[in-house]
């Protein structure tokens, strides 16, 4: 496995070695002792899985008082997945790191805990796995609008087009108007 931190140095692509042949191919999602030797120590207490439309767009989502890490990845489509820095004190406040995940390029992206998390499906359809650091409480959930000028993420929708959004998503508050980490 490979992990490369991105520009915000706290969130991590992940690389597995993907080994293949005529029948297929095999590679390990996670696995403790080289995630521990990469400086990413979680503990998973749930798995979820999506299926989400083309040009869908799920998030910006996180949890302020049981706070969630994620590994995410996509295991049949393509989306474009972002982290947004929560984290008040962070020198990087507001900023976010995007990146695309697809069942092709087999790659994942560990968000931690202090980030919001959200996606665009590029594809027709993608399934998109996570797994995370807490328990979903949605009493709990937090969602930031997909398109705050301040964060300004960089979609790549194509011209004219608008995501498909959850009414919840649809919602969202700007982040100068929600509460954050400290």
């Amino acid at each position: 496995m490979r992990f490369e931190p991105l520009e915000i140095r706290d969130v991590v692509m992940v690389e597995p070695r993907v080994h293949g042949d005529l029948r297929g191919f095999f590679l390990e999602s996670w696995q403790e002792r080289r995630f521990a030797e990469a400086g990413i120590s979680a503990h998973f207490v749930q798995d979820s899985h999506s299926r989400s439309a083309k040009h869908a767009l799920r998030g910006l989502h996180y949890q302020l008082r049981k706070p969630q890490g994620k590994l995410v990845r996509v295991v049949q489509g393509e989306v474009f997945d972002v982290a947004v820095d929560v984290r008040r004190r962070s020198p990087t406040f507001g900023r976010w790191v995007g990146m695309v995940l697809s069942a092709e390029n087999h790659r994942e992206l560990w968000v931690p805990p202090g980030f919001a998390h959200g996606f665009l499906v590029l594809s027709d359809s993608a399934d998109f796995l996570y797994k995370v650091t807490d328990f979903y409480n949605p009493g709990d959930e937090i969602c930031i609008r997909w398109d705050d000028p301040r964060i300004a993420i960089d979609w790549p929708l194509p011209v004219g087009a608008q995501p498909l959004l959850s009414p919840k998503d649809a919602q969202g508050g700007l982040l100068a108007e929600v509460e954050v980490f400290e």
